[in-house]
């Protein structure tokens, strides 16, 4: 901690005489993006929400005119906010509370903000004293389309499609600066509409750049748009982005991309200088690490702390010692929501590897939905029971499902088809051969007369996602619901039972 204190102290020495010339303005970007959680994960050992208000606080020491943003993805998923509170399910209000306390200055939305029901997602925008941007989204209401608006006490305020801050360096001389925002259509809602949002920020820029001394991203979109946009707008110094979740730097013509690690794990501190004489912009970005040698904040982790104490309070109705080690992953083992939706992942098999083992390895395969694996990040280091509940918020039993053979090819072809959509299948000895385009399960072709065993998540037999998939159905043939006292009866469980067993 005291190096990096050193390091501060050294650049604030060194911007505080920068800044003594006449025709310079210094201002620092704190950027963090997808950020679920607001208490330190890996058993304590990074992220934390109280800690990035120590570097918030220690940058507004080094540098008044320092701004934080946030970019898109916070409100939901999180275990947290399946919980209900005062008979409400949370649904990111912890989230906005903690953000509140740290005095945010920007916040764009991210496709998990419209996970929320619009009503829901209303209450945490009018909890909100933070301010948001929203370049090319609107909100439907019936056959209108409006800006999305705060409301705090009757009076509301609509969302803007570009930002403004006026920034003044010690000697009183004053730069304007401007900010759009971009966010991706992946996840269609009757709520919203998405306008392109390439156009929207093409449109943003002109307007803001007759009014503005430079004009910065903050964005919520793939990294190819994000390049695509920083080569479409070549004055662009900076995009703020997310989406990704692992931290990037990458530069594109005179400007440059740069994400964080999700959950703050890190954060990115851009250094910003801007000649006034020349108009010419330097940036100096730092990757900083989010971990132990960061003392949390005291008044952030008291909130922290009352959002913890109802959540083990909850969890500890259900799981043991929550807190405890199960598991060391070497390899991170990947939930984040584009790859579980669309391919086998590590995460995916062992959750469908614990399926199997729920019911002493006497099936022919399982099978998992993608969409029901909610963490969107993934899982390194030491692994608990709480980070297994954060994978899986909404549990669920596993079922022993008899089905036929005809029936089972049906289902893992549907799920194959429906890669990016939550229908696509995590598997266990289930394989699909491409060059034959032919299902195999244990290394066999299926047979359609035959009955096989499988372990199904009891969210599929639902048909929601897989519509003929039902008890109904004649393909089906039995299914035992485990007993309340059968480590199936809850999948969460059986993946910590599982884990366990390869703990070494």
């Amino acid at each position: 901690m005291k190096k990096v204190l050193y390091i501060l102290v050294g650049i604030s020495l060194l911007f505080t005489s920068c800044s003594t010339e006449d025709n310079t303005i210094n201002f620092t970007f704190l950027q963090l993006n997808d950020v679920y959680e607001i208490a330190p994960l890996e058993g304590g050992k990074v992220g934390g929400m109280a800690r990035v208000e120590t570097l918030h606080k220690q940058l507004l020491k080094e540098n008044p005119n320092t701004f934080m943003f946030l970019a898109g993805d916070f409100l939901n998923p999180s275990l947290l906010g399946t919980l209900k509170y005062k008979g409400k399910r949370i649904n990111g209000k912890q989230m906005v509370e903690v953000m509140n306390a740290m005095h945010f200055d920007l916040v764009a939305f991210g496709n998990h903000e419209f996970d929320l029901k619009e009503n829901d997602l209303q209450d945490r925008l009018n909890e909100s004293n933070f301010q948001w941007i929203a370049t090319n989204l609107k909100h439907k209401i019936g056959d209108t389309i409006i800006p999305f608006e705060v409301n705090h006490d009757g009076i509301k305020t609509k969302i803007p499609k570009t930002v403004i801050f006026d920034i003044k360096n010690r000697e009183g001389k004053a730069v304007k600066i401007g900010f759009f925002s971009a966010t991706i259509n992946a996840n269609p809602k009757d709520y919203i509409v998405y306008d392109d949002f390439y156009e929207t920020a093409k449109n943003a820029y002109n307007s803001l750049k007759n009014e503005t001394s430079v004009v910065f991203g903050l964005t919520h979109v793939a990294k190819e748009n994000d390049k695509m946009l920083l080569n479409m707008l070549p004055e662009v110094p900076l995009i703020m982005g997310g989406h990704e979740h692992v931290n990037m730097s990458i530069p594109v013509g005179n400007g440059k991309l740069t994400k964080a690690d999700a959950n703050a794990k890190t954060a990115y501190v851009h250094r910003v200088t801007y000649n006034l004489k020349t108009k010419k912009v330097t940036i100096n970005s730092t990757l900083v690490p989010i971990d132990e040698t960061i003392q949390p904040d005291k008044n952030i982790e008291k909130i922290v702390a009352k959002w913890d104490a109802f959540l083990n309070a909850k969890l500890s109705n259900i799981l043991d010692n929550p807190e405890a080690v199960i598991y060391h992953a070497n390899i991170p083992l990947d939930g984040r929501d584009t790859p579980i939706r669309s391919k086998q992942t590590n995460l995916g098999t062992i959750i469908a590897k614990s399926m199997a083992f729920a019911f002493d390895d006497k099936v022919d395969c399982a099978l998992v939905n993608g969409g029901s694996i909610r963490i969107d990040d993934q899982l390194d280091g030491d692994i608990t029971g709480f980070d297994i509940f954060r994978v899986l918020p909404l549990g669920g039993g596993i079922l022993k499902v008899k089905l036929k053979g005809d029936l089972l090819r049906k289902v893992l072809e549907y799920g194959r088809l429906k890669a990016s959509k939550g229908a696509y299948l995590q598997r266990y000895l289930a394989t699909y051969n491409k060059e034959t385009k032919e299902w195999l399960v244990n290394s066999r072709k299926i047979k359609d007369s035959k009955i096989y065993t499988v372990a199904f998540s009891d969210y599929l037999l639902k048909g929601f996602d897989i519509p003929f998939l039902k008890p109904d159905n004649k393909g089906v043939i039995d299914v035992y619901t485990p007993k309340k006292t059968e480590v199936a009866s809850d999948i969460r469980k059986a993946i910590i039972k599982y884990l366990r067993t390869l703990k070494k």
